[in-house]
């Protein structure tokens, strides 16, 4: 069985026995190590999940990155606090654009933004969408600006990470077409301030390791994004974004289980720079909840899956 606790640790300590560093993802942007794991979590829900986790790589001497969104199902305060005490990094999930438009009404048959076709090059404010698209910008950066203020009054906050739901066709990442997160005192985020060509990415999204076809924004560039003016650069096509391991220097890395990663670390076959994200919903030993993200996953998958093939 995949995607159990089990699972999980023997995958830490195959990690650790790499004698690869592990850091968070801001001490990575501050002082990047040249071999290097950095594990980030998207906490989507299920917080208490995370916190099992963050103990699991406590046990193990790893700290990682946690992303926590700001709803219900992912926020709760004191799961925070006990993970940041742990030396782990806390993370804002943010998902402001979404929220602003939903507030706005707007309907996406009005747009010409779609979910990972952002043209963010263009400075050209003409059409109506463009001016809706700019309007909901102003809301979101509100909400942005009074959501880190929640986060920091419980945990020092330096980097941030987009949330994206598959069925909103808005990317949360447009927010920085026309702000930058510097000025709020944020110092990364992952899509902006990688260089994919030199960290190989892998994800679980889809339940699995190499779940591009069911992805829709959990994707990275294999280029750093205009990471100089700290603005969203133009996030390209599905065919143009590399799949997991296919940035440059890693295009034949391929993993579909936890236990394909765990036998490539043991036979000394991963790249010295990974970024792993996981989300924490997805790993227990409890077989009803196990089955239950199981079927659900796979049912996602198949909407997914048709939203991709229609981008």
């Amino acid at each position: 069985m995949d995607f159990t606790l089990k699972a999980y640790n023997k995958l830490l300590c195959a990690l650790a026995q790499q004698g690869i560093f592990f850091q968070t993802f801001s001490d990575f942007i501050i002082n990047p190590k040249e071999k290097v794991f950095i594990i980030r979590h998207d906490v989507d829900r299920k917080p208490n999940n995370a916190l099992v986790l963050a103990e699991m790589e406590y046990n193990n001497g790893i700290t990682g990155s946690y992303y926590f969104r700001i709803v219900p199902d992912s926020w709760e305060e004191e799961v925070i606090r006990k993970i940041a005490e742990m030396g782990h990094e806390v993370g804002y999930h943010y998902e402001d654009v979404e929220r602003a438009a939903k507030k706005f009404k707007v309907q996406g048959s009005k747009l010409k933004v779609q979910s990972s076709r952002v043209k963010v090059q263009s400075s050209k404010i003409g059409s109506g969408s463009e001016e809706i698209e700019r309007r909901i910008a102003g809301e979101a950066i509100e909400l942005f600006r009074e959501n880190l203020e929640r986060f920091r009054r419980v945990v020092p906050v330096k980097t941030i990470c987009a949330h994206g739901s598959p069925l909103c066709r808005w990317d949360n990442r447009i927010l920085w077409k026309y702000y930058d997160y510097r000025d709020f005192g944020i110092i990364g985020e992952p899509y902006f301030d990688i260089d994919f060509n030199e960290v190989l990415y892998l994800t679980d999204t889809g339940r699995r390791w190499d779940g591009v076809d069911v992805a829709i924004r959990d994707k990275v560039q294999s280029t750093r994004s205009e990471a100089k003016t700290h603005k969203a650069a133009e996030l390209t096509k599905p065919s143009q974004i590399p799949r997991s391991g296919e940035a440059q220097g890693n295009r034949n890395i391929h993993f579909h289980s936890t236990i394909d990663i765990i036998e490539a670390a043991n036979e000394r076959r991963l790249p010295e720079r990974i970024m792993l994200t996981v989300h924490p919903q997805r790993w227990t030993d409890d077989l009803i909840p196990w089955i239950k993200e199981l079927v659900w996953q796979n049912l996602k998958n198949i909407v997914k899956y048709l939203i991709v093939r229609q981008q």
